[in-house]
């Protein structure tokens, strides 16, 4: 099929309210891509906001919207942010004069900017095509469909069906959620052959049911890529936290053949972060959705293979290959290895949360869930940065949120500026000293014994929320005989390795291992799976950055 075919009913969408260079913007957009888009001209923010509700309601796709900042009305900037909510998809781009320039930065974190222009741009073959062309291409590689045709059956309180909720989610596939009592998903149910005792049920795009998919197969048949293209790379990269991202951006963009391999879906415990505001470069704060989304984006454009719901089962030498083997029996070698495996939060080991989890107990998952709890009580278990940001998010439409902190006071793990905020905010009520002893309920979270770790004293609440982000496990048990660990599972690298000045048990190279080298030649680890690692998100990108740089070094001299 041509992109012409493929893009017929696809607009892009310009807003002026200078009707000279409203014509000049469109007769320059028609040149060049009117064979295969329709351009379609606005004069102000209204207006243009009116034509994108009837686009949408025709299901015609929008691909790129280029909006002039200086507007009565309605400036470039509040047209975009408005323009979020009906093509969320939409690449967006603002036109700005020269002394625009502070207002066009602002909004890259305002309105999630794609780019911004300075007018004029004569001549556009130079200046305007080309971030065009790019734009186009970024659109046309995600997800853009108007209404998400993929559908999930399920029960509220079933914990297998929110973990395919949270899958697709995080995978950002568009779903469609559908209550199995409701008639919606009777009739969904009924349409698929299914009675609704096995569940969730989803429905693929081109109408395929599945029933109580697992991971692999619902990535599969939702689209994501599972299997690698080849046997032997440069460069494994297992893990798709941040690190990880990293490791594949700079792998990819350096000329390393590359692949990535993610167990559930990529972002990791910072994918899941409703608002990190600490990060370098976003003075506003960015979601962990759109900096993960960025991240992948960038790293599959520099040629990177990203494989998810695989999980890897073990790490094998073999010469100067390593082997990664997955929990299939299928394996891909690579001349190295960087792991990037991060953490998981540690599950509580009080009576009645596992059966419950799930159901009404989460790990992590605030994101998804925050639907859910408008109007009702939310609590939540941790005193670190996740816990603080799950806060501030639920609070939003929670009737309340009470966080539960086993120590003193949050001064000791969490960021000031988000003990700050969790002060301001007239709905959340910080407990210390307080540890969830047991959790209570009937197919779903009814109620939660809370206990005073300084007197002793339980009390019994009802709760229908608990949400726990508590503490670091890293997922390292597979690297059990290979690769050195410290006694909580973290992997030894460097300096670590040799703190007696000695070389690890086996080493055979002259030299010692370099910074964020395992015991085994050629295999580095980065983020917070590393042995005293800061459980930063900019360090984690930095570490993924540093340790390609190691494998380039690693490779020259092998």
């Amino acid at each position: 099929m041509t992109q012409a075919a493929d893009t017929a009913r696809t607009v892009i969408l310009t807003v002026d309210d200078d009707p000279g260079v409203s014509r000049a913007v469109a007769r320059d957009l028609r040149r060049r891509y009117g064979a295969s888009y329709r351009i379609v001209r606005a004069e102000s923010g209204e207006s243009a906001l009116e034509a994108l509700r009837e686009l949408k309601l025709r299901g015609d796709l929008v691909a790129v919207l280029l909006a002039d900042y200086r507007m009565p009305g309605m400036n470039g900037i509040e047209f975009l942010e408005q323009a979020l909510d009906v093509y969320p998809a939409a690449r967006r781009v603002l036109l700005t004069a020269y002394a625009d320039t502070n207002a066009a930065i602002d909004a890259i974190n305002v309105v999630d900017l794609d780019h911004y222009l300075l007018k004029p741009w004569d001549p556009p073959e130079e200046k305007l095509y080309p971030v065009l062309d790019d734009l186009l291409a970024a659109w046309r590689a995600g997800d853009h469909r108007p209404v998400p045709s993929t559908k999930v059956v399920g029960h509220r309180w079933s914990a297998r069906s929110s973990e395919v909720r949270e899958f697709l989610a995080r995978n950002q596939v568009p779903y469609r959620w559908y209550s199995s009592d409701e008639p919606e998903g009777q009739r969904l149910l009924t349409a698929a052959e299914q009675d609704g005792r096995r569940l969730p049920l989803v429905i693929t795009p081109d109408g395929t049911p599945l029933v109580e998919p697992d991971a692999p197969e619902l990535a599969d048949r939702v689209g994501l890529a599972t299997t690698p293209t080849a046997d032997f790379y440069d460069l494994v990269v297992i893990g798709g936290g941040p690190a990880g991202l990293g490791a594949a951006v700079y792998g990819a963009s350096e000329g390393l053949r590359t692949v990535l391999v993610e167990r559930s879906a990529t972002g990791g415990q910072a994918g899941q972060s409703s608002r990190i505001e600490n990060y370098l470069g976003f003075p506003d704060g960015v979601s962990g959705a759109q900096l993960t989304d960025r991240a992948r984006r960038q790293a599959a454009k520099f040629g990177a293979e990203i494989l998810t719901a695989r999980e890897v089962s073990g790490l094998e030498i073999s010469g100067a290959a390593r082997v990664v083997r997955f929990s299939d029996g299928s394996a891909v070698a690579a001349h190295s290895v960087i792991l990037a495996t991060g953490v998981s939060y540690r599950q509580l080991g009080a009576p009645g949360l596992d059966e419950l989890t799930g159901c009404g107990v989460f790990y992590g998952s605030a994101l998804t869930e925050a639907p859910s709890c408008q109007g009702h009580d939310v609590y939540i278990v941790g005193g670190a940065n996740s816990a603080g940001q799950a806060a501030m998010y639920l609070s939003r439409g929670a009737k309340s949120v009470t966080l539960l902190v086993r120590g003193e006071s949050l001064t000791a793990s969490m960021s000031h500026y988000l003990i700050q905020q969790i002060e301001e905010a007239g709905n959340i009520v910080v407990r210390t000293g307080t540890v969830v002893d047991a959790a209570h309920g009937d197919g779903h979270l009814e109620q939660l014994t809370l206990r005073d770790t300084r007197t002793g004293h339980t009390e019994l609440v009802d709760a229908q929320w608990l949400f726990v982000f508590i503490g670091a496990a890293p997922l390292t048990d597979w690297l059990d005989g290979t690769v050195l660990r410290d006694e909580r599972g973290f992997i030894l690298a460097g300096p670590d390795l040799t703190p007696d000045g000695k070389p690890p048990a086996g080493w055979e190279l002259d030299r010692p291992p370099y910074h964020l080298e395992t015991n085994v030649p050629g295999v580095f680890v980065a983020g917070d799976a590393r042995a005293e690692s800061a459980k930063r998100v900019a360090s984690a990108v930095g570490e993924g950055a540093m340790a390609v740089m190691l494998v380039h070094r690693y490779l020259e001299q092998s």
